[in-house]
């Protein structure tokens, strides 16, 4: 009873307090402060003692901000961004280009041969021959024949058991329906 007393007691002395002063004014009375020029700058690593990233920012305060960051690629080599963010957008200058893709090997160079004159090969087939002619329906090995028919034989099997729980089920169920009404009748 205490309970609801005071959150019927609260719920008063809330609504009636003024509340007027937290509505936004449209009228601003003082202008945003300006722009504050600003720098700041962090190293940081994955262990102490181990700086492998690193950032530093400069703005001037009109809107344009410098900066640059660095990071260690996959390759353990140092990778360094330098950029101009403005009202145009953000603008990064790359130091250093990526690096070219690696020259294929002798094998690989070989497969990659291999693969595109067989590539040609069927392309010309199915040029002069897009639909084969016959049955091009997949054949089945003796294997696969041979796990059809036994799912096959299990389905029919199954199939038999099912029917066999169902007809017992609509027997029992019967049963009861007649149970059922011989009470029914009974009293």
């Amino acid at each position: 009873m205490l309970y609801h007393t005071l959150l019927i007691l609260s719920s008063v002395v809330l609504s009636s307090c003024d509340v007027s002063h937290l509505q936004l004014q449209e009228d601003h009375t003082t202008e945003p402060p300006p722009p504050k020029p600003y720098v700041f700058s962090y190293t940081a690593g994955r262990y102490p003692g181990h700086a492998d990233r690193q950032h530093t920012e400069v703005s001037d305060g009109s809107g344009v901000i410098r900066g640059s960051f660095s990071y260690v690629d996959p390759r353990q080599k140092v990778r360094t961004v330098d950029y101009i963010a403005d009202k145009e957008g953000f603008h990064p200058i790359l130091n250093d280009a990526p690096p070219e893709h690696p020259a294929d090997s002798e094998s690989v160079a070989q497969a990659k041969d291999k693969h595109y004159r067989l590539y040609a090969k069927i392309a010309e087939e199915h040029a002069h021959q897009p639909h084969p002619l016959g049955d091009s329906t997949p054949r089945q090995s003796a294997a696969v024949a041979l796990a059809s028919a036994k799912h096959a034989q299990l389905f029919k099997v199954i199939a038999e058991q099912h029917a066999r729980i169902a007809a017992e089920r609509e027997a029992l169920q019967r049963e009861e329906e007649e149970k059922q009404n011989l009470q029914e009748l009974g009293h």
